[in-house]
């Protein structure tokens, strides 16, 4: 089943996020991090785009990205980690052998009001929040830390509100725990940051609530697994299945269980969500 395209308007900020299938290590030495961003450099020159903050870590990175036109940031991400799971998977000599991201990348728009700051902050402290630095400008491969590659600090682009200017003490300011699982939560379920007035509005324009529910009407589809094979519905399975003489499912559509009768015995398998 083809996955349906992401409608990203321009004008628009989007954090954007992407990590290491399994969280593998994307970056073990510094010469990988260097490697990213000359991608990241090269990949602008090619499809441009706004950059407002970035923060490399080792197995993940964190964008906040505002494209100018529509579809610019799906065809940016595409060139970005197309071009560097080419070059890392050639330099690891394992080509053929795996993927590097976990999956398409996840993202959600951003209000460009105080919302827009407290993402900025969460991208920018990544490293601090990591334990890997004790300053979050000590962190060499970020937004914050300068860039490593010769040349990247000059390409990130201009905020669309006013940098306060005491910016780098508000980054270094621990985050309420609110924010933080409010943050995660829009990582997690690909939510709108505003506020609600704006989400409201923004969802209605992207058509959000339509997609959500196709999205929960494949998630709450049922799977069973016996001996390494999948059903996607209890109710329609080959009939000479491990020669099942009769199958009968009992439970709702939020829990039960398959009861399958046949020469191995009765065999119970406990619905569990796919999607």
């Amino acid at each position: 089943m083809t996955r349906a395209a992401r409608f990203s308007p321009g004008g628009m900020v989007f954090y954007v996020l992407n990590r290491g299938v399994g969280r593998r290590t994307l970056f073990d030495k510094d010469q990988d991090y260097l490697a990213f961003e000359r991608v990241l450099a090269e990949t602008l020159e090619r499809r441009p785009m706004r950059v407002c903050a970035y923060c490399l870590l080792p197995n993940h990175w964190h964008f906040i990205l505002w494209p100018e036109n529509d579809g610019d940031l799906p065809a940016f991400m595409q060139q970005l980690t197309n071009t560097h799971v080419k070059r890392s998977k050639e330099h690891r000599h394992e080509v053929g052998l795996g993927h590097l991201y976990q999956g398409r990348y996840k993202s959600f728009p951003v209000e460009t009001h105080d919302y827009f700051y407290q993402v900025a902050r969460y991208v920018e402290r990544n490293a601090l929040r990591a334990n890997l630095v004790d300053r979050a400008e000590a962190w060499r491969w970020s937004s914050m830390g300068g860039g490593g590659a010769e040349g990247l600090f000059a390409l990130l682009a201009d905020w669309p509100l006013p940098r306060p200017g005491n910016w780098v003490d508000l980054v270094n300011e621990p985050r309420s725990e609110s924010e933080l699982a409010a943050l995660r939560h829009c990582v997690q379920r690909d939510c709108l940051y505003g506020y609600e007035a704006w989400a409201a509005t923004t969802a209605k324009q992207l058509d959000l609530n339509r997609r959500s529910a196709r999205v929960a009407a494949r998630r709450n589809r049922v799977a069973i697994e016996i001996g390494g094979c999948h059903l996607l519905s209890p109710f329609s399975y080959p009939r000479n299945w491990m020669r099942m003489r009769r199958v009968r499912y009992h439970g709702n559509k939020f829990g039960g269980a398959l009861r399958a009768h046949c020469p191995l015995g009765k065999i119970i398998i406990r619905r569990r969500q796919v999607g």
